[in-house]
């Protein structure tokens, strides 16, 4: 079997890649929808892959993987090697997790970092109030992710909270040094959020990244009473393109609270200082972002080695990224929390994909199927219509 191409569109705000093989099997990966300016990027990657066996998955990444890099630019060579994978379950007429090992459950817990209702402010109440419609919603997640401060709107909306001037128009780039009424107003926000969701629901925290380390310990301090699930990308993150492991681990050994990052790494070498360091509790690598599927389970094993947990991004890595995820997570070790679960954005995704189990989410897990591949595919009739002009003969052969 050869690849004959590489093809990329952008469905919705979503790359959708789609590698087709001289055997007329063809696999799918997709990127986030926050990245619909990375198509050329991925079919930069074409010459580099035409006429390669794509069931020999680590033979065609060697060729590639060096040429990515962090969040977004690890993107493209993430999508290709999940599209590979499900060429590979295909042509064997297996699930992806056998051949990534096998699955250690049946089904996977995943957390709610999508499912959103408008915020009507930031006012403790607001977030109590918007958290009690997330806590009664039909999937009954066992965990809620809520941005705050820089990874919401505080510092646009809550200046006096922050020693310095949020830059407008732009999102989660903001950093700096907080008043000591910031502070409280977030520790107050949390309280009133965990107020509603008890001991029933954890609650995880996503806060920037752009805090400095004595506000981070202060906040993670005053926390410790509240038995948060974690504190996510304080210090770098998101769109960071670094680590900084050795803040990072000064913030985990002044607290209790569970320290997160990783959702922005590109590559196993880029966790091995936060895990041989002890420098966070947990890490989130995104499938999307991580540079597929094998290497984030590398990182889940490697971060078991060292007391780690491992709870994947995927807020916005669409169906077939959540179709990656089910696959990779039933197949990492006992060091597994939940994945962030993607939704279709927008909504007509439901409506061009097949595969997915209806419901899909059920006490807060996924049953993992056993379709061949990813076991989720787009159907060319329904998602045609989406496509735009340029993209016409994407699903051609």
């Amino acid at each position: 079997m050869k690849i004959t191409d590489l093809k990329c569109a952008v469905i919705g705000s979503n790359p959708v890649v789609r590698v087709i093989t001289d055997a007329g099997i063809d696999g799918y990966g997709e990127v986030e929808l926050s990245k619909p300016y990375l198509k050329p990027h991925v079919l930069f990657y074409r010459d580099l892959i035409l006429g390669e066996d794509p069931t020999d998955v680590e033979r065609v990444m060697l060729r590639i993987r060096k040429l990515g890099s962090f969040k977004p630019w690890g993107s493209a060579v993430s999508a290709i090697e999940m599209a590979l994978w499900d060429i590979a379950g295909k042509a064997a007429n297996l699930p992806v997790y056998k051949l990534l090992g096998g699955k250690v459950r049946d089904r996977v817990r995943i957390y709610n970092g999508a499912v959103r209702f408008p915020l009507n402010g930031y006012e403790p109440e607001d977030m109590a109030a918007n958290m009690a419609l997330m806590k009664a919603r039909p999937e009954k997640f066992s965990i809620i992710k809520q941005g705050i401060s820089f990874h919401s709107r505080m510092p646009q909306d809550r200046p006096e909270f922050f020693m310095f001037d949020a830059r407008a128009g732009q999102r989660h780039f903001a950093r700096g040094p907080l008043t000591e009424r910031g502070l409280k107003h977030i520790v107050a926000c949390v309280a009133a959020m965990k107020e509603v969701l008890g001991d029933e629901v954890g609650l995880a925290l996503d806060c920037g990244p752009g805090w400095m380390l004595p506000d981070a310990i202060r906040l993670a301090r005053a926390l410790e009473p509240l038995n948060i699930m974690w504190l996510e990308d304080m210090l770098t993150g998101d769109y960071t393109p670094y680590v900084m492991a050795d803040l990072y681990r000064e913030l985990t050994h002044s607290t209790t609270t569970p320290i997160h990052t990783g959702e922005q790494v590109y590559l196993r070498q880029h966790f091995k200082e936060l895990f041989e360091k002890q420098a966070v509790r947990i890490v989130g690598p995104d499938p999307c972002d991580v540079g597929g599927l094998a290497e984030l389970k590398w990182v889940a094993e490697y971060a078991d080695l060292h007391g780690i947990m491992m709870a994947p991004h995927g807020t916005n890595d669409g169906l077939l990224g959540l179709a990656a995820l089910v696959q990779v997570s039933a197949t990492l070790p006992e060091n597994y929390i939940a994945f962030e679960c993607p939704i279709g954005k927008p909504g007509w995704w439901y409506d061009i994909v097949e595969g997915l189990p209806d419901p899909l989410v059920v006490d807060s897990h996924i049953a993992v199927w056993d379709r061949p591949g990813m076991g989720v595919d787009l159907i060319p009739e329904a998602a045609e219509r989406y496509l735009l002009p340029e993209d016409a003969d994407f699903f051609a052969w």
